[in-house]
């Protein structure tokens, strides 16, 4: 069972270092991790670059973090685990994935904020749940014009998978070990907010693309 959740954490860490931010890197020529507030998550490639590289961005880390998922669900169905093990791995991977996401090696380990992953892992677990809570995240983000806020609703329904359908005690505890890594990682935010100085989500849609005139 070590070897199972040392390779589903070892495998999840490394896919989550795949970036979108290089992505956008790649395409406009601008490091986003050097930019706006100095990461390289969906939101800052949004800030820095415009909301169609941030979605460009976001699309990246959600489809990695589902393919993680899904693809350690194909290989687990290949063996005889009770469903409290798979569980426990699946969660694992998707919680490899968000570190790999927020501490990339070759980054010094200092990446993004892993929400885009963590909504692809949730995706990947449950559909319908992961669905909603992205629909949660919009809907917080909007209402309340920071993204930040979304992002911690958007945990409410992390914890609704782990606690159903998910089975076991260890889905739950890596959700809230995820969802304080999130609150660790958006102290600055939260900071911000409370001095006025976040940028809003309406700000974002106003900012023009890299490279229009």
């Amino acid at each position: 069972m070590i070897l199972w959740i040392a390779f589903a954490l070892f495998s999840g860490y490394l896919i989550g270092c795949l970036h979108g931010s290089s992505l956008a890197q790649l395409l406009s020529g601008i490091n986003v991790k050097k930019e706006g507030v100095k990461n390289s998550g969906a939101s800052n490639a949004a800030i820095v670059l415009g909301w169609k590289y941030g979605a460009l961005v976001a699309f990246w880390d959600i489809l990695k973090g589902a393919l993680a998922v899904i693809g350690f669900r194909l290989l687990l169905n290949s063996f005889s685990l009770s469903d409290d093990t798979v569980w426990m791995l699946l969660f694992l991977v998707g919680a490899g994935v968000i570190f790999g996401h927020n501490f990339p090696f070759y980054m010094n380990f200092d990446g993004g904020k892993g929400t885009a992953s963590v909504i692809g892992v949730m995706l990947a677990l449950d559909w319908k749940l992961g669905l909603a809570g992205g629909l949660l995240l919009v809907l917080a983000a909007l209402a309340t014009d920071y993204l930040v806020i979304g992002v911690l609703v958007l945990y409410g329904m992390f914890f609704a998978i782990a606690y159903w359908p998910a089975e076991g005690i260890w889905p739950l505890a890596t959700a809230v070990a995820l969802f304080v890594m999130a609150v660790w990682k958006h102290l600055e935010n939260i900071i911000r907010i409370k001095k006025g100085t976040e940028t809003k989500v309406s700000a974002v849609f106003r900012k023009k693309p890299a490279g229009s005139a």
